[in-house]
């Protein structure tokens, strides 16, 4: 069957049309299926936070050892964190960062994440004075551990020890007694850990 010139043969048209309808079927498929299973975006919070964390810490051992730097400093066409332009030292948290610069004169240093600022002086590649920023937090001792301690006792105490112990320390720091509160409120509580951990106990309680 001959068409009219410029007119398109019904055949072509159905084409075209069963064509876009597809179309629009699959990309509204899409969109229905984006919205009610989204994909997954990366949680970076605790990331970022426990980035920004550290470079609280690191800049906080920085300026006790009285050491110029530049936060956010860019080295070799790399983002890096610290840059000590004195020493030519680049701290970074990037794995990648650090071994495109490692090709160049600068010397990278890589931190994780996970590392305390206070440890940044190790791995540094000069000398570094021994500075005190409070207690290390991964030498904290086990709440079982300070229980003990602050009865004036070890673990390996017995439970008698642990009672008889707990008696003086109150008399010492009970509030009646000219004692402060909070301290009298410790001692309570290492008294009740120790308790439950001192040597005999299990024994006692099964009897």
């Amino acid at each position: 069957m001959q068409t009219e010139p410029g007119v398109l043969p019904e055949w072509l048209l159905l084409g075209l049309v069963l064509g876009v309808a597809g179309t629009l079927v699959v990309a509204g498929l899409f969109v229905l299926a984006n919205r009610v299973f989204p994909a997954e975006r990366p949680n970076r919070q605790a990331t970022d936070g426990g980035e920004m964390r550290r470079r609280a810490e690191l800049r906080e051992y920085l300026t006790a050892i009285d050491e110029q730097f530049a936060e956010n400093h860019f080295v070799e066409g790399q983002h890096v964190a610290f840059y000590l332009p004195k020493r030519d030292v680049a701290i970074t948290f990037d794995a990648r960062a650090y071994y495109r610069i490692e090709r160049s004169p600068t010397i990278p240093v890589l931190v994780e994440h996970e590392m305390p600022g206070v440890y940044l002086g190790a791995r540094l590649p000069f000398e570094t004075p021994e500075v005190d920023l409070g207690p290390d937090p991964e030498e904290e001792p086990h709440p079982t551990v300070q229980a003990f301690s602050e009865l004036g006792l070890t673990q390996s105490a017995s439970l008698d020890d642990v009672k008889s112990a707990y008696r003086e320390r109150v008399k010492e720091v009970h509030p009646d007694h000219g004692g402060n509160e909070n301290e009298f409120k410790r001692v309570r509580e290492a008294y009740t850990t120790a308790k439950q951990h001192a040597s005999g106990a299990s024994r006692q309680r099964a009897s």
